[in-house]
C-alpha cells in the first residue's frame, strides 16, 4: 500500500520552522497593538459569489485559481484565495462598519491553484490589516508606516524597497481605459497572448505584463497619472508628503495597478530583490467601493496583506533571525539512574510551577546517550538528577560552561529563576 502524501504545494511546517513563524506573528501581534489594531479571525470557506462580486470574475484568480465546490446543498462554495473580502463581509454581517471607524488584522491560510515554486504555494499564509471609515490620505500613510514598523522590528528595512501609484476614482479610470484601449488596439498583433485576452476584459492589467515586447508598447501608452481626477492627485501628494515627512524612502511605479478589480485611489508594494521572481512581500490599496459592491452602505477603507512565506524566506535570506528564536526550551532533566525517571517528570512539574515561564524538557528514553541528546538538543542548561541517601534527590546543572553540584531542588529552583525568570 503506498503512502499518502501531501497534497502538491500545501506543505507541512515542521517543528523546527515554526519557531521563526512564531517570532513573526509575535512581532507582527506587537506591532499592530502598538498603533491600536485588533484582530479578527474569519472562516477559511465563504460562499464562492463573495469573491466573484468583489475580486472580478475576469481576473485570473476567479477564472483559474480558485478552489470551488458545491457543498451537499448545491451551494457553491470557495476556499478563500485573499483575506480583504472576507474581512469585509464579516465587518458588514456584524454591523462593525456603517458610520463607524475600524481598525482590524487577521492571519491565515488562503488557497490558490497556481505552479508550485519557491515562495508561492497553493495553500500559502497571509497577514492583512484593514482600516475602514477614513477617507484621507492620513489613514494611508498610517497603514504604509505600519509596514514600515514591521520591516525595522524585523530587521530587513534596507532590503525593501516601497513603490507607490494612484489608479484616481472609478470615473478617471474609466477614461483612461478608453484611452489605454484604444491605443493598444494600434499595437495588438505586437502584444503578448496574455495581453491580447486582457484588452478587453481587464486591460489595467497589461500594465504589469512582464512580457519585453508588451513593456516596450506600453512606454508610450496613456499615462494613468494624465488622467487622474482632481482629488486623488491632491490625496497622492499629501501622502507622498507625509511620507517624506516620515523619512520612508519609496519610488512612483506608473505601471502598479494591483491584480483585483476593488482598488482605487492609492495601492502600493513593498518588493525586494533577494528572492529572485518572487519580489512582492507586501502589497494593498485603497478599496473605496467594496463595502457597498457587497451590499453595504458607501463606506472608504485601505488595507494591505503580506505574504508569509516569502517574509519568513526573505528573513533567511538575510539571515536576521534572532539566534535564540530557535530555542524552543531552557532546560533539558535526566536522571543518573534509572529508578529515578518517573521523579524526573515530577521534578520537571515543580520547575515549571516555581518558575514561571521556565521551559523543560526531559529525557524519557533510558539512560544511554543522554549528554549526547542534551546537546543535540541545543539545550542552554542542562541538569541531572541523582538520588543521596542523606540528602535525598541531588542536582547537577550544566549552563554557560559552567557545573554545579549537589544542588537541593530548593536550590536549583533558585538557581532557575536568576538564569530565566
Amino acid at each position: 500500500m503506498s503512502k499518502i502524501k501531501a497534497i502538491r504545494g500545501m506543505n507541512d511546517i515542521l517543528p523546527d520552522q515554526t519557531p521563526v513563524w512564531q517570532y513573526l506573528e509575535a512581532t507582527v501581534q506587537r506591532v499592530l497593538g502598538a498603533y491600536g489594531y485588533s484582530e479578527m479571525r474569519m472562516p477559511i470557506v465563504e460562499q464562492t459569489d463573495l469573491f466573484k462580486r468583489s475580486i472580478g470574475e475576469v481576473t485570473d484568480i476567479v477564472e483559474k485559481e480558485m478552489y470551488t465546490f458545491d457543498d451537499r446543498n448545491g451551494e457553491s462554495l470557495t476556499l478563500r484565495p485573499e483575506g480583504t473580502a472576507c474581512c469585509v463581509r464579516a465587518g458588514e454581517e456584524h454591523g462593525l462598519l456603517y458610520n463607524q471607524n475600524q481598525r482590524f488584522w487577521y492571519q491565515g491560510p488562503m488557497f490558490r491553484y497556481e505552479k508550485p515554486q519557491k515562495g508561492r504555494y497553493r495553500q500559502f499564509h497571509q497577514i492583512g490589516v484593514e482600516a475602514f471609515g477614513m477617507a484621507g490620505p492620513d489613514i494611508d500613510a498610517e497603514i504604509i508606516l505600519i509596514s514600515a514598523a514591521l520591516w525595522r522590528e524585523l530587521g530587513m528595512s534596507d532590503a525593501v524597497v516601497l513603490q507607490l501609484n494612484s489608479l484616481g476614482s472609478n470615473a478617471a479610470r474609466a477614461e483612461y481605459r478608453e484611452a489605454l484601449v484604444a491605443y493598444l488596439r494600434e499595437h495588438y498583433d505586437a502584444l503578448d497572448e496574455d495581453s491580447q485576452r486582457r484588452l478587453e476584459s481587464n486591460p489595467l492589467r497589461i500594465l504589469d505584463s512582464k512580457d519585453e515586447g508588451t513593456r516596450a508598447i506600453l512606454e508610450q501608452a496613456p499615462r494613468l497619472q494624465d488622467h487622474l481626477d482632481e482629488e486623488s492627485r491632491h490625496d497622492f501628494e499629501q501622502l507622498c508628503s507625509m511620507l517624506d515627512e516620515a523619512g520612508i524612502r519609496y519610488e512612483v511605479n506608473p505601471y502598479l495597478v494591483r491584480g483585483l478589480d476593488y482598488y482605487c485611489k492609492t495601492v502600493f508594494e513593498w518588493v525586494t530583490d533577494k528572492l529572485g521572481a518572487q519580489g512582492t512581500v507586501c502589497a494593498g490599496g485603497r478599496y473605496d467601493g467594496l463595502v457597498k459592491q457587497l451590499g453595504g452602505k458607501p463606506t472608504p477603507a485601505v488595507g494591505f496583506a503580506m505574504g508569509v512565506e516569502r517574509l519568513i524566506l526573505l528573513l533567511e535570506t538575510l539571515d536576521v533571525v534572532p539566534a535564540d528564536v530557535r530555542q524552543t526550551f531552557d532546560l533539558y532533566l535526566a536522571a543518573e539512574h534509572k529508578g529515578l525517571q518517573h521523579q524526573v517528570i515530577l521534578m520537571a512539574e515543580q520547575l515549571r510551577q516555581a518558575v514561571p515561564g521556565l521551559r523543560v524538557r526531559t529525557h524519557c528514553a533510558g539512560l544511554k546517550n543522554i549528554a549526547a541528546k542534551a546537546r543535540q538538543t541545543g539545550a542552554p542548561a542542562i541538569a541531572l538528577m541523582r538520588a543521596d541517601e542523606d540528602k535525598g534527590h541531588q542536582m547537577s546543572l550544566w549552563h554557560d560552561g559552567e557545573t554545579e553540584y549537589d544542588l537541593s531542588p530548593d536550590a536549583m529552583i533558585e538557581k532557575l529563576k536568576a538564569l530565566f525568570a
